[in-house]
């Protein structure tokens, strides 16, 4: 089995990597931005898009309030990537808003942070593959057809190339990234050169549609309620900001440095992208609406059920670009595939959190656990099998997912620079240095506009958007807080229940006797290999145990245990209801209430067996006998194995292959292998 489960393991993610080798996976600047940043980076392919379906509401007119939406969304870009640098300088370790916010805030704020950013990176992998599925499916109509298997498929596919590595995987997105922000900004420098220079006019597809609002005249509280509902759907551009401050011990060396300056970078890219999609979606007139079929209407009539409509982005390069041009199929592509490469910047920060909860023990422990490629593989696993699940749901419809976005990355943002107002308050109290002083003051006032700002943003998006489907974004933060807790008591009263105390009570005083139980069916080699095993550890009492559940079998037994003079007392029970396992298990206990004091070793002879299917046929009250008495306490369980003829091809397979690190392999921590001998004379 072991054979037939790493070969297509190897096939699929590659040669295993030994724990040294782990300084050869951290990643360079160049790869750690398409790598940690594609998901904001991607963000401004649909976050224009939905500044605008929100605003169609009140009609074309209040398209004008939109340049003022990305301005605020401009200024909440650059103090989060403020705020973030001070970050990841003030804490590299890897840990991020979680590390702050448990630091500063106390272990419940650090878990209602990891419950936010967890539930946030499965929601970017589904609403990053929905999109880039429903982007692609305007061009191939099998894809719209069958959304939730295309996307479920892409879900795989990307879960592969993370299984094979994060240097692996993010050579792979780097090409598809950087050529769409290249395509973004030729578009941009294009369009303004047309628009500024030439002075042509460029036309969106949808420039001749009008708007047909749902409410007329909106003016008040209304009014302002809309444009912060479109501020809200707007702030999808700031997703995965995060994830460079989680991605820290990533980069190569210096880490805070290198991951400083790409955030800088992709802070940069994301707010020009934005703003000059915005600035080209208003000069070419695009029209969008939350129900296109009902309320775009071109000559007064309205378009019908069958008008698919198009992103901006998309829009926006058909206009500058030109219906059918290179340059416009290369950008609609690449949007496409960034979008689906969107997803990684979740593969790179939930297993690495995932791992850092672990070791806190506040996940299963297997998180913390590296695979084959060095990369934590339980995590992206577990990662996959999420998102999976919520694009089943909900049918792969990125309007519907994008409601339950962003609440747990302002949750995050919000608690984590509260957090570092803390840090620099209890770091100021015992600094006497001028110089460090002024820059923590300046560090201090960075992340206290940063605290404030993602604080009244975390309230507009939760009252905009939680009747819109953000409440299940909010229980589900419940439910990883309320797992995550469970997990932690549990660990933490095993670890207290067995806690070596520093005196020696009764329990570690040696037991008086050891009664030695062997286990006997027939007689035959294993049965006399546990007996001469048994009788080499010299226990207080030694004695052969058999059940009875056919007499003439019993009688067998009896006679050919006296014929061969076999030293050892043979202890017959009877079973009259034929059982095996509960007749023993009673004898056990009967001795443990006798004796208290003493130990019972019960020892039990067991194939061993070369295929998988010959375990069905051996070894099943065997299975059953330890599994019942682990329960007993005062009991040892001593399996004796014996080798069949058909486990000598399997160990001689094992042996082909002692190089290969079987599957489910526990691996904890860097392996120091010896170097070997050097041949020089």
């Amino acid at each position: 089995m072991s054979k037939l489960t790493d070969v297509p393991k190897r096939i699929l993610i590659g040669r295993a990597l030994r724990s040294d080798k782990l300084g050869e996976t951290l990643l360079p600047k160049r790869i750690a931005l398409p790598v940690f940043a594609s998901d904001p980076l991607s963000s401004v392919a649909y976050a224009p898009g939905e500044v605008l379906l929100v605003l169609s509401v009140a009609g074309v007119s209040a398209y004008h309030f939109s340049p003022w939406i990305a301005v605020a969304v401009v200024v909440l870009m650059f103090t989060v990537v403020a705020s973030y640098r001070q970050n990841v300088h003030a804490y590299p370790s890897g840990g991020g808003d979680y590390e702050v916010a448990t630091t500063n805030l106390g272990p419940k704020a650090g878990l209602t942070v990891a419950s936010a950013l967890l539930v946030d990176y499965v929601l970017t992998v589904a609403v990053s593959i929905a999109s880039g599925i429903e982007n692609l499916g305007s061009a191939i109509p099998f894809v719209v057809e069958h959304k939730v298997l295309c996307a479920v498929a892409v879900i795989v596919l990307l879960t592969l190339m993370n299984l094979r590595g994060v240097k692996e995987s993010g050579k792979l997105f780097a090409i598809p990234t950087y050529v769409f922000v290249a395509g973004v900004f030729i578009m941009i420098a294009w369009g303004a050169y047309r628009g500024l220079v030439l002075d042509d006019t460029m036309k969106a597809p949808t420039a001749d549609f009008t708007v047909r609002a749902e409410h007329q005249g909106l003016a008040g509280f209304a009014l302002v309620f809309l444009l912060l509902r479109a501020f809200s759907s707007g702030c999808a551009a700031l997703t995965g900001v995060e994830a460079i401050s989680n991605g820290v011990p990533a980069f190569r060396k210096p880490k805070s440095k290198n991951a400083a300056s790409t955030l800088a970078l992709m802070g940069g890219l994301a707010v020009t992208m934005f703003c000059g999609i915005i600035a080209l979606a208003m000069t070419t007139h695009v029209r969008m609406a939350e129900k296109p079929g009902e309320d775009l209407l071109h000559n007064g009539a309205p378009l019908g059920s069958g008008y698919v409509q198009n992103p901006v982005i998309s829009q926006v390069a058909e206009a500058v670009f030109g219906n059918g041009s290179f340059l416009f199929i290369v950008l609609a592509a690449a949007t496409a595939l960034v979008l689906f490469l969107a997803a990684n910047t979740a593969y790179n920060g939930f297993p690495l959190l995932g791992s850092i909860l672990a070791q806190d023990r506040y996940l299963p422990r297997q998180l913390h656990t590296r695979g084959d490629r060095l990369a934590f593989s339980n995590g992206i696993v577990l990662l996959a099998g999420a998102a999976v699940l919520l694009v089943v749901i909900y049918g792969a419809d990125s309007t519907r997912l994008i409601q339950l976005y962003i609440v747990g990355v302002f949750v995050s943002f919000t608690l984590s620079q509260t957090g570092m107002v803390r840090h620099w308050n209890r770091h100021l109290a015992t600094e006497n240095d001028p110089a460090k002083r002024r820059r923590m003051i300046r560090s201090r006032a960075i992340n206290a506009f940063g605290a404030f700002f993602t604080g009244l943003v975390l309230v507009v998006v939760l009252a905009t958007k939680f009747t819109h489907g953000a409440w299940v974004a909010l229980l589900g933060m419940v439910i990883f807080y309320g797992t995550m807790t469970a997990i932690r008591k549990h660990y933490d009263r095993v670890s207290e229940e067995i806690a070596a105390a520093e005196e020696r009570p009764d329990e570690y005083v040696r037991p008086s006797r050891v009664h030695s139980v062997v286990l006997v069916s027939k007689i035959h080699k294993p049965t006399l290999r546990a007996l001469a095993y048994a009788k080499l550890l010299h226990s207080n009492q030694l004695e052969a145990l058999s059940v009875s559940v056919d007499a003439a079998e019993t009688k067998a037994l009896k006679d050919e245990w006296e014929r061969r003079g076999i030293d050892v007392p043979l202890k017959i029970i009877d079973s009259p209801y034929r059982e095996v396992t509960r007749p023993v298990i009673e004898y056990v206990k009967g001795l443990r209430r006798e004796s208290p004091r003493d130990a019972v070793s019960v020892y039990i002879p067991e194939y061993v067996v070369g295929h998988w299917y010959e375990h069905l046929l051996h070894n099943q009250s065997a299975l059953r006998l330890k599994g019942r008495l682990l329960f007993t306490p005062g009991v040892m369980v001593t399996s004796v194995p014996y080798q069949l003829e058909s486990s000598e091809a399997a160990k001689k397979r094992a042996r082909r292959r002692a190089d290969w690190n079987a599957p489910g392999s526990v691996r904890r921590g860097p392996v120091s292998r010896p170097k070997e001998p050097s041949n020089k004379s």
